[in-house]
């Protein structure tokens, strides 16, 4: 899988980060699953025409240790379908600011 992960997080900054996901993203089927939904400015080719299957989020996994963002981008309505693909470019510089953003915010230093 192509993930972006953050580990070696303290016990502190896990309930910090744990925090910030649930005030900022919408949660997912499992606890410490979130969903980053994209923007529809950035869907990518495998998305566009895909109006059916949207919206398309980036899974975000926490757990005791580790934050880890998943680049691959889902539907939420369709789990077999062509426009769930690897991130594109656009759409992993917006992980990457969403994650600068929050470490920034939550004074995480992992």
């Amino acid at each position: 899988m192509r993930q972006f992960v953050i580990d070696e997080l303290s016990y502190l900054e896990r309930d910090n980060l744990d925090s910030y996901l649930k005030r900022t993203l919408q949660p997912g089927p499992m606890d410490g699953v979130f969903w980053l939904e994209l923007p529809d400015d950035l869907l990518g080719d495998a998305q566009r025409g895909h109006e059916s299957c949207a919206p398309f989020y980036m899974a975000v996994d926490l757990d005791d240790r580790r934050l880890c963002f998943e680049m691959l981008v889902r539907s939420k309505t369709n789990l077999h379908c062509s426009c769930i693909a690897w991130a594109t470019g656009a759409q992993r510089q917006f992980v990457l600011d969403f994650i600068d953003r929050m470490l920034e915010e939550e004074q995480i230093r992992a």
